[in-house]
């Protein structure tokens, strides 16, 4: 087809069978899965322009949550109304919701067999590596001037040294970006921004000078309506839960917590594991530090956000939690274990789905509005402090894992090394080098080190 005509409409089934694929394949994190989804509708099937394509980024790069599960819900609302949005992003995230469900009983069942064990000794050390590697990767892009880098630092002291709640830190990031960017507006011109790009791959379906489709345009009924369905869509489950198992119960303060850290996720899913830790591990216990750790581990090897390792932490604490237990019985721990899964995952993607398809009509009112993109500029750079104090948590949990008192791990800290060698000298990808990792932790252990 010559590049200067258009392809031909996409059905919804069509559309339906290529979301179904990303989910996948969509490894790789938010990066990998955004360039991913380029490559395939804006590149090859011509389904948008880039610069529809970048719009569409930057509105999801403003909002708290999984950007790419956001992208995906965006351009499948834009293609074929709310259910298009609604099947693009449910397909995102259902295959890594049930792989990790899957990878959760073989880790609770088998854990601290010789096989499992090894290989999360060597993914352990290079999950390590790979969080530092996100803190310099975000930084690198958002650091651009010497105040964000003092937010990012101040940041660090906070939650690091201080333990401050995650929430407190992006409230006063917000602000400082609010007041910043009336004061030093060209200080905060910067982080996470997508400039517009001169590329083209030939007319596209959804191009740069195609007219807003109907159903996407503005209109205070259908703001109104999304508003008051997306609200019962929380509401029900939680009045359900809180009616029939009380407000106390493990998993109607799941459904709470992962509410409240579904709105804190600015920035990516590395910066809301340090309150996820805060919460899940400290303040309810559902799991403890390691399995915390080897969650993510479990996260970075499958499709779809990372975010979805909150479907671990259900997971593990519906589990072995003794409220779980007694509600499905001793002989069905794996349906508490799924059910929990299942809730948190639910809590932590519903606001996205009510952001797009609340917000997606108002896209044109925010871009490029430096009130808005201020704000986010400073949580940005806060969220490079929290991440790297995520990286040192787990740098201590991995290194000594008896606390300082005990022994150092000086084959753990060899495979975070080579890991960041291989991440930041030689641009290695985090699949890559979670694959090489394993086999190495494998062959360590049944050595005997």
């Amino acid at each position: 087809m010559p590049q200067s005509i258009p392809p031909t409409a996409v059905s919804f089934w069509e559309a339906f069978r290529f979301w179904l694929k990303l989910g996948f394949i969509s490894f790789g994190g938010p990066a990998g899965q955004i360039a991913m989804m380029h490559q395939e509708l804006v590149e090859k099937r011509r389904w948008l322009s880039e610069g529809r394509f970048l719009h569409a980024l930057n509105f999801c790069m403003v909002l708290p949550g999984p950007e790419a599960q956001q992208l995906a819900t965006y351009i499948g609302w834009l293609m074929h109304r709310t259910w298009g949005g609604i099947v693009a992003g449910v397909l995102f995230v259902l295959p890594s919701l049930f792989i990790l469900i899957a990878l959760s009983w073989i880790y609770v069942a088998y854990g601290h067999t010789t096989l499992v064990a090894g290989l999360f000794f060597g993914i352990k050390p290079a999950v390590t590596a790979i969080v530092l590697h996100a803190a310099w990767r975000i930084g690198s892009r958002a650091l651009k001037n010497k105040l964000l880098w003092a937010i990012a630092g101040a940041a660090f002291v906070a939650i690091f040294a201080f333990g401050t709640p995650f929430p407190a830190i992006v409230l006063v990031a917000a602000l400082a970006g609010y007041i910043g960017g009336r004061f030093k507006p060209d200080w905060f011109k910067v982080g996470g921004q997508h400039g517009p790009s001169a590329k083209t791959w030939g007319a596209a379906i959804i191009d740069d000078a195609t007219p807003t489709p109907l159903h996407a345009l503005f209109r205070w009924s259908r703001l109104m309506t999304v508003a008051v369905i997306g609200a019962l869509l929380w509401a029900l489950p939680m009045a359900l839960l809180t009616t029939t198992l009380g407000w106390a119960h493990t998993l109607t303060q799941m459904g709470w917590f992962f509410t409240k850290a579904a709105l804190l996720t600015f920035g990516g899913a590395y910066a809301v594991l340090p309150y996820v830790y805060q919460g899940a591990v400290t303040h309810y216990g559902w799991l403890t530090p390691t399995q915390m750790i080897d969650g993510l581990a479990l996260g970075e090897t499958t499709p779809g956000p990372l975010i979805m390792v909150v479907a671990f932490v259900g997971f593990i604490g519906g589990y072995q939690t003794a409220q779980v237990q007694a509600l499905v019985g001793p002989d069905y721990l794996f349906l508490g274990g799924a059910l929990a899964a299942s809730l948190v995952t639910w809590f932590t993607f519903l606001p996205s789905f009510v952001f797009i398809l609340l917000g997606g009509p108002l896209v044109e009112t925010t871009h490029g509005k430096l009130k808005f993109t201020a704000p986010l500029t400073a949580i940005t750079a806060a969220v490079v402090g929290v991440i790297l104090s995520l990286a040192l948590f787990f740098a201590h949990h991995v290194l000594w894992p008896q606390g300082f008192a005990g022994s150092f791990e000086l084959v753990s800290a060899i495979i975070v090394l080579l890991a960041g060698l291989a991440l930041f000298r030689y641009q290695q990808s985090v699949m890559r080098v979670i694959a090489a990792a394993a086999p190495l932790g494998l062959l360590l252990k049944m050595g005997g080190v």
